[in-house]
């Protein structure tokens, strides 16, 4: 019996592993001519994935990351399973360029694709197939890789290098710079639709939900690249609202309160926001710091005035009757003023 196991393992090991990308899936291939980077930040670790193109929902084809294992765009008439498969194949400890090889050799027709791989230590891979449509091409530096096809003209890649490597701030800025410098190049021929931008932790946590960053998506836009900046600026914002919450529930009054006015001095027209820094310094016992930010939420939007008893009912505003009755008075104001 023993004889007979051993038997069937060594049959099975001699196996061909499958094919990966054997034979193209309904739906799988798209004409997403676009240009693109894949970067990685060396101080942080952070990986990421940005991109254009004049194609509808460019984010949901094009860019793929994972924390603590790299990140990959796959465009041209590109095939989606160079992103999926292209992770597990990085996750599984492989380079990007193994991974890539792996799957051009799979590839019934790679000269079709265009691909750009980082992998979570910085090492690239790219593909740029024979009949990627003019003009196409690639550039990698240290620790990104551009990729472009169906450009109106030469030297996009060469301008998206160029603008990656003297961008500062955070990675999502400075890949968001390559792609301005790419439309201000020229960029894609028939115009522009679409936009992403999508970045990852260096390291996979245990709360998988919290190692994706950012991930924007402009679906259809006359002007995507514009629209993933507000977008980008808004996400800042809103995680200074998150590490407000966080430093509330650690009773660090003052380092929320910090949080909350970087949060509003990114987006100072974000009604919501000044309304719940209002009920937090409430709830940390400063009502007189509270009453003129509730003013201009109420001033702005008569809407909030009603939320405040609904909060006080399900006890997430919590003061003292005269506290109330002060709050109450600045509902009124918007009125009295008319």
């Amino acid at each position: 019996m023993r004889g007979l196991i051993l038997c069937l393992a060594v049959i099975i090991w001699l196996q061909p592993a499958p094919r990966l990308l054997a034979q193209p899936l309904p739906g799988t291939v798209r004409p997403v001519h676009t240009y693109s980077i894949v970067a990685r930040d060396p101080d942080s670790g952070e990986l990421g994935v940005a991109v254009q193109s004049h194609w509808f929902s460019v984010g949901t084809l094009v860019p793929w990351a994972k924390a603590g294992v790299g990140a990959i765009a796959t465009q041209s008439f590109i095939d989606v399973r160079y992103g999926a498969e292209g992770l597990v194949l990085l996750g599984q400890g492989k380079s990007a360029a193994q991974a890539l090889t792996l799957l051009l050799r799979a590839d019934p027709t790679p000269e079709l694709r265009q691909v750009g791989m980082i992998d979570a230590r910085g090492r690239i891979a790219q593909h740029t197939g024979r009949s990627c449509i003019r003009y196409a091409g690639q550039l990698a530096g240290g620790n990104f890789a551009v990729q472009a096809n169906l450009m109106r003209r030469r030297g996009v890649p060469e301008a998206m290098a160029s603008a990656f490597r003297a961008a500062r701030g955070s990675l999502a800025e400075r890949m968001l710079a390559a792609l301005d410098a790419a439309q201000a190049a020229g960029g894609d021929l028939r115009g522009r639709q679409s936009a992403a931008l999508l970045v990852v932790r260096a390291q996979a946590s245990e709360r998988p939900w919290e190692d994706t960053l950012v991930d924007l998506r402009v679906e259809d836009n006359p002007a995507p690249l514009r629209e993933l900046r507000r977008l980008l600026t808004l996400n800042s914002a809103y995680t200074q609202m998150n590490l407000g919450d966080h430093a509330l529930e650690r009773n660090d009054i003052d380092g929320a309160l910090a949080h909350y006015g970087a949060a509003e001095a990114l987006a100072p027209g974000n009604v919501e926001m000044k309304f719940w820094h209002a009920v937090s310094l409430v709830n940390a016992q400063r009502i007189d710091a509270a009453l003129p930010v509730f003013a201009e939420v109420f001033r702005a939007d008569a809407g909030w005035r009603e939320l405040v008893p609904r909060l006080v009912d399900a006890q997430l505003l919590v003061a003292d009757p005269a506290a109330l009755v002060r709050i109450q008075h600045q509902m009124l104001q918007p009125e009295l003023e008319q």
